[in-house]
């Protein structure tokens, strides 16, 4: 199997408990339904991010404490359309020199992003990298000029804590002293509020689970029924992870035809495809803990929902 997403299903399905590879979501399909669930009613995450950009972008800055007339280059991993970094590019286009880095592993992402920039800050100092930015880390290092990393959306809850702890050390021994990350997060809450954001009444995210497994049919050549599965989110408030599955509503074997193999399942049996952990301090400084970080800022949102943690490298 030469096909990196065909050998990812495969050795996915063939592990105990099943699970898909979350990063799959994102084909052109999946990126639209995403883009549909960013501004659904339930799913709070963006909106909260965007108030405290949108209002506390000053703060954020004066956080940052950077010197008068000290040039600073802003990177921004996995950058998608920059709804919300905006707001704090042009709070800080005015005060400061910069140069905007956005990291995403879509052409046409980096693209669109700087159609949106550059519509508000057209004189900006722009230089899109595409790329996975796990593999551009190392990237960071290629000059002295200090660096201000920015991680939104809570993108670090789709990995579990070991993987997070890794992925923040990364990005720690590849920055100076003094370098910042501003790191999203969303905060422990009741069931009430997270389940919803991941199972609403439309039905939008259980069409963005369930284009995986027409994903997997298209370009794989299976015949997964997605009428025998169903979307299963769970949410633990003791824990603050909420999963995502897909849950088989029948004793059944789906074929993969041209890749000839097939997968069982027995009714009630789920496929594991994706982790969004919720944070509060305390698990943030054991994640932060030993790798040159302290944590220097929380900002919030009104409600409390989400915040933005500013790290600083202390080492």
């Amino acid at each position: 199997m030469t096909n990196q997403f065909a050998k990812d299903v495969y050795e996915g399905l063939n592990s105990n408990p099943k699970c898909l590879p979350s990063k799959y979501f994102y084909d052109t399909k999946g990126s639209e339904i995403f883009v549909e669930i960013m501004k659904l009613p339930e799913y709070y995450l963006t909106r909260s991010e965007f108030e405290i950009f949108e209002k506390q972008s000053q703060k954020i800055i004066e956080a940052f404490q950077i010197k008068q007339n000290e040039s600073i280059e802003i990177i921004e991993l996995g950058a998608g359309d920059g709804y919300k970094t905006v707001e704090l590019l042009k709070k800080m286009y005015s005060q400061f020199e910069f140069t905007y880095k956005p990291i995403d592993i879509s052409k046409g992402a980096l693209l669109n992003l700087e159609k949106n920039i550059k519509s508000e800050l057209p004189d900006i100092s722009m230089e899109p990298i595409q790329g996975d930015f796990f593999e551009t880390l190392h990237e960071l290092q290629a000059n002295d000029t200090r660096k201000v990393v920015l991680f939104l959306g809570s993108t670090l809850g789709n990995m579990v804590d070991r993987v997070a702890k890794k992925f923040i050390e990364s990005i720690a021994e590849n920055l100076n002293k003094n370098d910042i990350l501003l790191l999203g997060l969303d905060l422990i809450k009741s069931k009430e509020i997270v389940v919803p954001a991941y199972n609403d009444v439309k039905g939008i995210t259980s069409s963005f689970n369930f284009n995986l497994l027409q994903r997997i049919n298209n370009e794989l050549d299976a015949n997964f029924n997605l009428e025998y599965f169903e979307h299963a989110p769970e949410y633990s408030e003791e824990t603050g992870i909420a999963k995502s599955f897909l849950k088989s509503t029948r004793k059944q074997t789906v074929v993969f035809d041209t890749l000839d193999f097939e997968i069982d399942f027995e009714k009630n049996e789920k496929i594991f495809t994706e982790i969004s952990r919720k944070y509060d301090d305390s698990i943030l400084q054991m994640l932060v803990k030993d790798s040159g970080f302290e944590i220097s800022e929380k900002i919030m949102d009104e409600k409390k929902y989400f915040a933005d943690y500013i790290l600083k490298k202390e080492l």
